[in-house]
């Protein structure tokens, strides 16, 4: 069991990071093309808003066939698009390389269809630190594959540094076998033979299911506009370039730490309990930010601060999902929620170009930011954790 978590965290792992790394390129594609930030900043917004829109349809093609195909089939996207971006000369054909092909690909080798494959695979009392790990490797991918495509772009230029990144993607593929998984059968809290359909209508009448949404949200909007638009900030603080990259890795390789150690609390607390806290400390983290003067040595502070929060919220939200609604259709409803992230996402990466074009500064998103931070911790307050009844087929 040990090697198909290990697996599925490398996977997470180089479809992340491959997917963060593509910021470092917002720069030489503008100066190739000539688009425009905002131009640029929409095609980075669409993959936000499809990675999260692919991820309830791979679900449920991963909880009828098993993950391992839809795996195989997302990471050879991730690397075509990777591959399609040097020649993306106009708005379209960038949508379509970082919008449609690396977000399909990234959402259905994401977490969603992971976590599930996870779920089905463990008893209950080790899914909680199996999603953490999986998380972590999406840490762990962040802190070695962004410095490695930042020095692949200073050794031979981005077009080069992206045929490697798409290269070293679709290298990883053997490792989409190791996840195929198995399909699962019903467990508790689900009715047996429940259809797919009974499922999502119970979940989307729930408040506690919405209520995670809501959440969700805000966590998306944070996450697209950091790892969209950080290295921008740090060109807006007049700082080098590389600060910018290593922010990004300095980000995943707290999160790794964020990631185990949510794993490890999700035993003791509540994970309402654990979210509301997260939350909340990312909107003290930003405004102590905004206050900071910015230097070097703050940038990398409030990058390690963020880490400890970045995918923090995906164990917690995760396995409070599975002890609602089971695991039987965890991929598909998880994949919802990652919907609804990457709603936020998309308004996070696209409205982080339009800000910065229209006043010359970030600042009102990080404003933007700080409100939906708290709001999001205080929805989480009400969830009840408890698991739903079963409804009756006949429903």
């Amino acid at each position: 069991m040990l090697g198909i978590v290990a697996a599925a965290a490398a996977i997470f792992a180089i479809t992340l990071g491959a997917r963060t790394a593509t910021a470092l390129f917002i720069g030489p594609i503008n100066t190739q093309t000539g688009l425009g930030l905002v131009a640029i900043s929409f095609a980075f917004g669409v993959g936000q808003l499809v990675w999260g829109a692919a991820q309830p349809f791979a679900g449920a093609i991963a909880d009828r066939w098993g993950a391992g195909r839809v795996v195989a089939g997302g990471m050879l996207m991730v690397g075509a698009g990777a591959a399609l971006i040097p020649f993306s000369t106009n708005v379209g054909l960038l949508t379509f390389a970082v919008g449609i092909l690396m977000a399909i690909g990234a959402g259905a080798a994401g977490p969603s269809v992971l976590m599930a494959a996870m779920a089905r695979l463990l008893p209950v009392e080790r899914r909680a630190m199996a999603s953490a790990m999986v998380n972590a490797g999406g840490a762990i991918g962040q802190f070695t594959i962004v410095p490695l495509a930042q020095g692949l772009l200073t050794w031979g230029g981005w077009m080069p540094a992206l045929w490697w990144l798409s290269g070293f993607v679709v290298a990883c593929l053997p490792l989409a076998w190791v996840v195929k998984g198995v399909h699962a059968a019903p467990a508790a809290g689900q009715a047996p033979h429940e259809p797919l359909r009974v499922a999502v209508r119970r979940a989307f009448g729930d408040r506690n299911y919405l209520l995670l949404a809501a959440g969700f949200f805000t966590c998306g909007f944070h996450v697209a506009f950091i790892s969209t638009h950080m290295p921008g900030v740090v060109a807006a603080c007049q700082l080098p370039p590389e600060v910018g990259a290593w922010s990004l890795a300095v980000i995943g390789l707290f999160n790794l730490a964020g990631s185990l150690g949510v794993g490890w609390a999700m035993g003791r607390w509540r994970s309402r309990s654990l979210l509301a806290v997260v939350y909340a400390t990312r909107a003290v983290a930003v405004l102590l930010f905004l206050a900071a003067p910015k230097t070097e040595l703050v940038v990398l502070a409030f990058s390690a601060v963020l880490g400890l929060t970045w995918l923090s919220t995906v164990p917690p939200t995760a396995g409070l999902v599975a002890k609602f609604y089971g695991p039987r259709y965890m991929a598909t409803l998880f994949g919802v929620l990652m919907f609804s992230h990457q709603v936020g996402g998309f308004l996070g990466a696209y409205l982080g170009g339009v800000a910065f074009t229209a006043t010359g500064s970030y600042d009102w998103m990080w404003w933007a930011d700080i409100a939906l931070a708290l709001l999001a911790a205080a929805v989480h307050l009400p969830i009840r954790e408890k698991p739903l009844r079963p409804v009756p087929v006949a429903a």
